[in-house]
């Protein structure tokens, strides 16, 4: 990314036509005429001159400008909701109420997702909150800044504790080494409304879905999605569209991952006066999934003609890519795309950097093609531009040639929960764990100490339920 951009962190990619004019008045009085979106459903853009506290004053909403790149925005597949398929009682309020409920602004990525669509990233975040069968908890999938490998917490997590959860870790995340210890220290700290993990996690394959159009959204409403293939969007368009959402009653705008945006709830009657205000405007809608699967990285010029010349190539074979995903990268090794095959470039060796060198590419891909198997697999290395085309064709043919003969009996890509089963004590109503290997300093039990030699006083430290309460479990630790 660009370090000249300043951001707006939308947060969870939904906001209401009003912010969004009000953002968008904001970024006109400092002379800007476009913006881009981000990859983790953020605003982005250049500010030279203007000072962030005078553009700041103008806005009605408060709305922060931030400069600070380590501060992240909140993810979440919102924008899906209604739209793809979803789980049974993940609905668009339940996003709402809980971004609402985040006091604060994080430093780890955050991702809220429901495990159905794929539209948004399950596990590109820091923390990763996904979606259970059991109404109003989550998985949560933890990969700390400073850990190697990423690891389930030990159990399902209360809808309306997502916040305080994630607050906490941030607070504590530097000083913690594993999961075992973020359990134990988490269940000294906080006060939560857990539950017990009845089963692992396990990710339905979906196929990468179409996300532009005009497309019907029950009997008498519609939802719209919008791209634009260089991702700067003109403001005087998004200005006068979130004035057509206001006169036709439309309450939320979605920013996708995907560089795009969607509107849901278009009432029927407003249709044709939606595909008068984009036809007077020449706007372009229905482009070939071959232009919309991308991830390139913003404001890159590189990158974006790289994209360009393979997706000529992919239109002049006549080749499908219908359920991939494509990501660009500048970086070897940074892969926070959520694509389904990478293009990564090779850093130039310091010797030849002042002599003209034809760059070379890597192509990686997920196993099975599936972004959720988080698993990398090498197809070629140090390939020149001119190969990359052909390499990506067979690349596809493989996608297709597998389709349908992985995990066919269930159709789904199971994500490992379990490295190993500990035998512990848990506290029946509020789940607290005694572990033996910690002891428990607040009622001075030394490491080690078995549950069985502590005195029959004891209580829980969260919920003081009498030592009673604890019964032997079997939890499973990620």
């Amino acid at each position: 990314m660009n370090d000249d951009l300043h951001r707006i962190l939308i947060k969870g990619g939904v906001t209401s036509p009003g912010e969004l004019k009000d953002i968008i008045t904001m970024l006109e009085s400092a002379g800007l005429t476009s913006v881009n979106f981000g990859s983790r459903q953020d605003i982005l853009f250049p500010l030279k001159d203007a000072k962030e506290e005078q553009l700041e004053s103008i806005s009605k909403f408060n709305t922060d400008i931030i400069a600070n790149r380590s501060y992240q925005n909140i993810v979440s597949s919102y924008v899906s909701a209604d739209i793809f398929d979803m789980t049974h009682w993940l609905k668009g309020s339940t996003y709402l109420y809980i971004l609402e409920g985040f006091d604060f602004l994080p430093k780890l990525k955050i991702n809220i997702t429901d495990p159905k669509q794929r539209l948004v990233p399950i596990f590109n975040g820091n923390l990763n909150f996904i979606a259970s069968d059991q109404e109003d908890y989550w998985y949560l999938n933890i990969k700390l800044p400073h850990w190697k490998s990423s690891a389930f917490y030990p159990v399902l997590i209360y809808s309306w504790d997502i916040n305080s959860i994630s607050k906490q870790i941030e607070e504590i995340h530097e000083d913690i080494s594993d999961i075992d210890e973020l359990f134990f220290v988490m269940n000294k700290n906080l006060e939560t409304n857990n539950k017990t993990m009845e089963k692992e996690l396990k990710v339905p394959f979906q196929t990468f879905p179409y996300y532009e159009g005009m497309n019907r959204l029950g009997t008498d409403l519609y939802w719209l999605g919008l791209y634009w293939r260089n991702n700067k969007y003109d403001l005087s368009f998004l200005k006068a569209f979130c004035g057509f959402c206001l006169d036709n009653s439309i309450g939320k705008i979605c920013i996708t991952p995907w560089k795009s945006f969607v509107v849901k709830g278009i009432k029927k009657s407003s249709r044709p006066e939606l595909e008068r205000f984009l036809g007077k405007r020449g706007i372009n809608v229905r482009h070939s999934q071959l232009e919309m699967n991308w991830h390139v990285p913003i404001d890159d010029g590189e990158a974006l003609e790289l994209k360009k010349y393979l997706v000529r190539s992919f239109d002049q074979n006549d080749i499908s890519t219908y359920g991939l995903t494509f990501g660009i990268s500048n970086e070897v090794g940074k892969r926070s795309h959520f694509a389904s095959v990478i293009i990564e470039k090779n850093s130039l060796p310091t010797i030849v950097k002042e002599f003209e060198v034809r760059p070379t590419y890597n192509v990686l891909h997920f196993e099975h093609f599936d972004p959720n198997s988080q698993k990398y697999i090498t197809y070629a290395q140090d390939i020149d531009k001119i190969e990359l085309p052909g390499l990506l064709m067979e690349l596809s043919k493989m996608y297709f040639d597998q389709l349908g003969q992985v995990d066919d009996l269930e159709k789904t890509t199971d994500v490992e929960v379990i490295e190993t089963k500990q035998q512990l004590y848990q506290c029946q109503d509020c789940f607290t764990v005694y572990d033996e290997s910690f002891g428990d300093e607040d009622f001075n039990i030394v490491a080690g100490t078995k549950f069985q030699d502590i005195s029959e006083a004891y209580e829980c430290p969260v919920c003081s339920a009498p030592k009673s309460k604890f019964k032997e479990a079997m939890i499973q630790m990620g």
